[in-house]
């Protein structure tokens, strides 16, 4: 049995224990790591690990209130038995010590109280350390039954399956990986989550690029009651995802890159509420490619902030959907201003876009709807191309902005899919 003796008042370096202390310890046959004060306690304890802390406790009230202030360290759950040897006490002053952890009290003039006192307070420190990790794990089942009822449900959601069969593959996916099932649905949950804000924050790349693209089709007069609806949408589009990004508990660098988005789209917006005109496309295209570039930086903070692989896949599907506005929009500013930068941009965009649908129709993670989907955005992209080809013509502008906005319903479609597939839900 190891002894830390807390004295309060402390006493000075060297000094011997009060006598009737000390005649206690004897008789206990107690071995003494060391003494401390009522603010060294908790250090002291730490340091020396002891079998019992014993408070040796003055008469005036606030030595007791200088260790119950102490005490509030450990917040009722000291980490070893903890009894008090002091004059009498009240009815309130023995509940203040029991609150803050107290185990066992005996009078301080109990020479032979000592030994009592150690059983009866490592007794129950033993048993209230035993009820409290009942308890924790009571707490820990119940919560990882929240997150298995979660992930569940997601599974089900999203891929069509029965309750069995979702708790199925949590259970196998937690033996694989031998983790906790409530550990590994709270992976599920969170993998969803980035995969819904990297796929959210990715349509703010397209968006950037298609609100300059009806701007120029809106100055080119192509279809310009649609391309007055497709911009009232889109402008609350991009405020209906900064809303949602913002309500995330994102990482530092994401909330700085949701910061850099939001001052790139004020930027932006402002040059919309004006008539499009030929003149003011420069500098609208401009301020698309300040809001393409942070929400750039934004979807690669969030896809490294969920440091999952399977995500990337989201993140280039979604890419497209930005790629198809970007062609048109440049062929259109090519067309209508002669833009010479735009026109420099078609090739670079249009390999870009063939390189990743490449991949895409390679990758291995892959479902029946999503192959199929892939087939139509083929067969699109390849009329997407002849309007490029054709664009000197109306017909030729007007497929632009048909297949343009096709493709980006199709690949909405297929990162919908990439993000709720069993291979990005699961990791």
């Amino acid at each position: 049995m190891s002894l830390l003796v807390v004295l309060s008042p402390e006493l000075t370096d060297g000094a011997p224990l009060p006598a009737s202390l000390q005649l206690s310890i004897d008789a206990a046959g107690v071995a003494v790591l060391g003494r401390a004060g009522c603010h060294t306690l908790v250090q002291r304890t730490q340091a020396l690990a002891p079998s019992m802390v014993l408070v040796h406790l003055g008469e005036a009230q606030p030595q007791l209130d200088a260790l119950l202030e102490a005490l509030a360290a450990w917040g009722g759950a000291p980490p070893c038995a903890l009894g008090v040897m002091s004059a009498p006490l009240d009815g309130a002053q023995h509940a203040a010590l029991v609150a803050a952890g107290v185990h066992a009290w005996v009078p301080r003039d109990g020479v032979d109280a000592l030994a009592a006192l150690t059983a009866q307070a490592q007794a129950r420190w033993a048993r209230e350390a035993a009820l409290r990790t009942e308890l924790d794990g009571l707490r820990t089942r119940m919560d990882e039954r929240k997150w298995v009822d979660r992930a569940k449900g997601l599974l089900m959601s999203a891929r069509g399956i029965g309750e069995d069969e979702a708790f199925g593959l949590l259970r196998g996916a937690a033996m694989h990986a031998n983790l906790r099932l409530g550990e590994v649905s709270r992976s599920v949950i969170e993998a969803a989550q980035w995969a819904e804000a990297i796929n959210r924050a990715g349509q703010l790349r397209m968006l950037s690029q298609r609100l300059v693209r009806v701007a120029a089709q809106l100055a080119a007069g192509i279809d310009a009651q649609r391309a007055r609806v497709l911009r009232t949408q889109s402008t609350e589009r991009v405020q209906q995802t900064l809303d949602h990004l913002t309500a995330l508990e994102l990482a530092p660098a994401g909330v700085q890159a949701l910061g850099e988005v939001r001052a790139a789209w004020s930027a932006l917006a402002a040059l919309l509420t004006a008539k499009p005109a030929a003149q003011g496309l420069a500098a609208i295209d401009a301020r698309g490619e300040d809001l393409l570039l942070a929400a750039e930086a934004l979807t690669d903070a969030l896809e490294a902030s969920g440091a999952r692989r399977a995500l990337r896949i989201v993140n280039i599907c979604g890419r497209q959907r930005m790629r198809a506005q970007r062609l048109a929009k440049d062929a259109l500013l090519a067309s209508t201003l002669a833009a010479g930068a735009s026109r420099d941009r078609l090739l670079p965009t249009m390999n870009e876009f063939e390189a990743a649908l490449l991949e895409l129709e390679r990758a291995p993670l892959s479902s029946p709807e999503i192959r199929a989907g892939l087939v139509s955005a083929r067969d699109e992209w390849l009329r997407l191309v002849g309007g490029v080809q054709a664009l000197d013509s109306p017909e030729g502008r007007a497929t632009l902005v048909r297949s343009s906005e096709a493709l980006v319903d199709t690949f909405e479609r297929l990162t919908g899919w990439y993000e709720h597939s069993l291979q990005v839900i699961m990791s």
